[in-house]
């Protein structure tokens, strides 16, 4: 049966995560550590009481505690690194982590992928409403360069505080990875995506049981 405890916990917590970071990141333009970091922790508790500590059998096959820790590593440190090369906000970096741990490996992985390619469909598709709503001159002054220009039209740098730089940010990060994680659900619920924590062929800790001791009865 698809509709289990434990596929009903990973469910509600996943999405109510991306629902509460993408209202703080879009309205108070922050990830702060109160959500993800308790998120992380739990993700960990839940791999544990679903799956056990798990054993080794490749990353895209893992599950249980390992599985979990394999998801934060991988999410955590593709983002750290995009995060020292690129910039951006250490929030987004502490959001993929703790995501992570809930997904396992290889559900993170399809999110990395999917999450690259909602930021920039989305950032496509939020630039051409703002230009077409707005106009060119009215998008390229607040979004272009520092959003300033003198008399005669041309553009003037100066230093930017930080509620400026906000104001020129096309979309939160948070929102096109709360899409590309309800996304990577979907399919690995449909069987698009095999294993991960919602696929039919996604061994439960409940399941392990019965399937030993009928094995031991055979045996004997």
């Amino acid at each position: 049966m698809f509709w289990t405890l434990q596929h009903t916990v990973f469910v509600i917590a996943v999405v109510g995560f991306t629902l509460a970071t993408a209202y703080t990141d879009t309205f108070h333009w922050k990830i702060p550590n109160k959500l993800t970091v308790p998120f992380f922790g739990l993700g960990l508790v839940y791999q544990c009481c679903s799956y056990g500590f798990g054993t080794w059998t490749g990353l895209m096959e893992n599950h249980g505690l390992i599985d979990g820790l394999a998801g934060f590593g991988l999410g955590f440190g593709i983002y750290f690194v995009l995060w020292i090369v690129a910039g951006g906000g250490g929030g987004d970096v502490k959001l993929m982590g703790a995501l992570g741990a809930w997904l396992g490996f290889k559900l993170t992985f399809f999110l990395i992928i999917a999450s690259l390619v909602m930021v920039v469909v989305d950032g496509i598709l939020v630039t051409l409403y703002k230009f077409v709503r707005h106009g060119s001159k009215s998008f390229k002054k607040q979004y272009l360069a520092t959003g300033k220009t003198d008399a005669r039209g041309k553009p003037v740098f100066k230093t930017e505080a930080d509620s400026e730089k906000r104001k020129r940010r096309i979309l939160p990060f948070a929102i096109p990875v709360a899409m590309a994680t309800w996304l990577v659900m979907l399919t690995n619920a449909a069987d698009v995506i095999r294993g991960g924590q919602l696929g039919s062929d996604r061994p439960l800790k409940q399941d392990l049981r019965p399937n030993q001791a009928a094995a031991e009865r055979n045996q004997t």
